[in-house]
């Protein structure tokens, strides 16, 4: 059998973890994690880590791999990833990757050109304009000067918007010309297969999902890493809600601001989980199915023999 990486993907929460894990009981293998943010130690509830039993189940490599002051691309991703699968390949012909991060996982299969070097002074002073005018300039700036970024990148995130705009004044290309890449080719078969759902179905789970955060601790762990939350690892639908909730409430309890709180996080997964949903439609060669093990299973079975 061709050595064959299996990547499971599709929007947050529809189920991606669980048939992941089954799949690595299935084929006797390990799982590659391709989500920006369950690398970093200390995010826990708020990414919707594995769960104690799912890591016990198979092992996971990107996971609880990366402290929190690290800065992450999607470079250092595929560099990791092509690393980890190969490891896997030594014990078995088949690989599990799962995650939501699309340019990760694009850069696993395809590869991403080098971006040239850029003005330092370039950075500063979009990194000034930040400071003195907020995200919302940002926003307003990569709207006008990259709109694919703005329609695809992570909009909310300013030291993301900071690197789009930083990429396109000095080279005049959008950032994501670059992540495109050159499509290298890989020494191992890929199968993507995207996990979908109903829109309403999965905007329900999303919304009880963010409940069962609450009720499990986000807010505790949310004001944990208050210290970190000018990081890019922070920059994180979950955290950024809650950080604004506490700077709003200082320190008294304010049931009605974390209401509000909670319902803007609901609002910004739907709406994330809705740009990812735009993403894997556009990749070309992906396998639809609904998250059901033995369903995908089944596909899997059909295409390897």
């Amino acid at each position: 059998m061709n050595k064959t990486c299996v990547i499971i993907t599709g929007p947050t929460a529809v189920g991606k973890t669980a048939v992941a894990v089954e799949l690595a009981k299935h084929f006797s293998t390990d799982i590659i994690s391709a989500d920006s943010r369950q690398c970093y130690i200390g995010l826990n509830i708020g990414v919707a880590k594995p769960r104690p039993d799912e890591l016990s189940a198979a092992r996971h490599y990107f996971i609880n791999t990366h402290h929190i002051t690290d800065n992450l691309n999607a470079a250092d991703f595929e560099a990791y990833a092509l690393g980890a699968v190969h490891d896997i390949f030594t014990r078995s012909d088949i690989a599990v990757m799962v995650g939501g991060t699309g340019l990760y996982i694009r850069a696993f299969c395809e590869g991403l050109d080098p971006v040239p070097p850029t003005d330092p002074l370039i950075r500063e002073s979009l990194q000034k304009a930040f400071d003195e005018n907020g995200i919302g300039f940002l926003q307003s700036q990569v709207q006008q000067l990259d709109p694919l970024y703005y329609r695809e990148g992570e909009i909310h995130n300013p030291q993301r918007l900071m690197r789009a705009l930083e990429v396109m004044i000095a080279t005049g290309r959008s950032i994501r010309s670059f992540q495109a890449g050159g499509k290298k080719k890989r020494d191992f078969s890929i199968i993507i297969i995207n996990l979908e759902l109903p829109r309403d179905i999965l905007y329900a789970r999303i919304n009880a999902r963010v409940d069962q955060m609450m009720a499990d601790g986000l807010l505790e762990e949310a004001r944990g890493l208050w210290p970190y939350r000018h990081l890019n690892a922070l920059q994180t639908v979950g955290y950024r809600e809650l950080f604004e909730y506490f700077e709003e409430s200082g320190d008294k309890e304010d049931p009605v601001l974390l209401s509000k709180a909670v319902e803007k996080i609901k609002q910004n997964t739907r709406h994330y989980a809705k740009r990812q949903m735009t993403w894997f439609r556009r990749e070309p060669g992906i396998i639809s199915a609904a998250p059901d093990p033995k369903q995908v299973i089944r596909v899997l079975s059909d295409i390897l023999t």
